[in-house]
């Protein structure tokens, strides 16, 4: 564990403490098929279809070139005014909004964890994608391994996983596909998304965010492990360490989305400044 969480050990947060009253905790990710629109549903059967383990591995190498463009975090937050996610049946807000909710729902109850913060800020960063020209069946909802077979608590994946060609290759239909016992989640190549993207952004470019924070930007869409508590057997002891700090993290991700925003104008100097202690400059894409 990183310094940072040394220092600063979690203290797991009650939900009510935060999240906006405008609707109950039980009514967000309401994946039932006659309660979600039309383009949920679609966004996750594209997904569910086309993303096997050849895919992911070539959006690997196109989007691990970093080539398109040169952007400070803020400047990248701010073309997400023009992304709504088509995946998320919770709200339908650009997705710029969505980031600094969840920063100042962390602040609010983590005041002392300005790293945490930071990762809240940034963590949709890699839906960028989506206005690069990435299909969003690519880039949004959620995340999940490849190379096995799929989970039963992946968001309606019975019907559009039986499409998906690698579950006619009986070397990736199988619980473990590929994979050994335990291998870790470092070595599993998970469904293609901003997730990993922004992951890859960060590791090649300046940034002092402690390994918590890495491991909620990498997998805080997963959540068939984080949430359902599948694939467990994919999982190390560093993986199961992490998971504390992702689930903390998923409360503020999750239960801060409501219509009402923020003043991000009044907030601009405080997390402008946390981003040049953290991920300071002008990144690769």
């Amino acid at each position: 564990m990183s310094a940072a969480a040394e220092v600063l050990p979690v203290v797991l947060s009650d939900p009510s403490e935060f999240r906006p009253e405008v609707k109950e905790a039980s009514k967000f990710r309401d994946f039932r098929i006659h309660n979600v629109p039309e383009h949920v549903v679609r966004t996750y059967d594209l997904m569910h279809t086309h993303q096997t383990l050849e895919f992911v591995k070539g959006r690997h190498e196109y989007w691990g070139r970093l080539d398109h463009g040169y952007l400070t975090i803020l400047e990248a937050l701010e073309k997400l005014n023009d992304l709504v996610d088509e995946s998320d049946p919770d709200i339908d807000l650009p997705n710029s909004f969505h980031a600094f909710q969840t920063a100042e729902g962390i602040r609010k109850n983590h005041p002392d964890k300005d790293w945490l913060q930071v990762a809240g800020l940034i963590h949709d960063a890699g839906k960028l994608m989506a206005l690069w020209g990435e299909k969003q069946w690519a880039v949004v909802g959620d995340t999940f391994p490849v190379g096995c077979r799929p989970d039963p608590s992946i968001v309606f994946g019975v019907e559009s996983f039986a499409k998906n060609p690698d579950m006619k290759n009986p070397k990736l239909n199988t619980r473990l596909g590929m994979y050994e016992e335990h291998c870790g989640l470092d070595k599993v190549y998970m469904s293609w998304g901003h997730d990993e993207y922004l992951y890859q952004v960060l590791q090649v470019n300046t940034h002092s965010l402690p390994e918590e924070a890495l491991y909620m930007v990498r997998y805080h869409s997963f959540y068939p492990w984080h949430t359902s508590g599948a694939y467990k057997y994919l999982t190390n002891n560093k993986d199961e360490a992490m998971l504390k700090w992702i689930r903390e993290f998923n409360q503020f991700d999750l239960y801060t989305k409501a219509p009402e925003m923020p003043d991000v104008e009044s907030l601009y100097d405080y997390y402008e400044g946390l981003l040049k202690k953290y991920v300071p400059g002008k990144l690769r894409w």
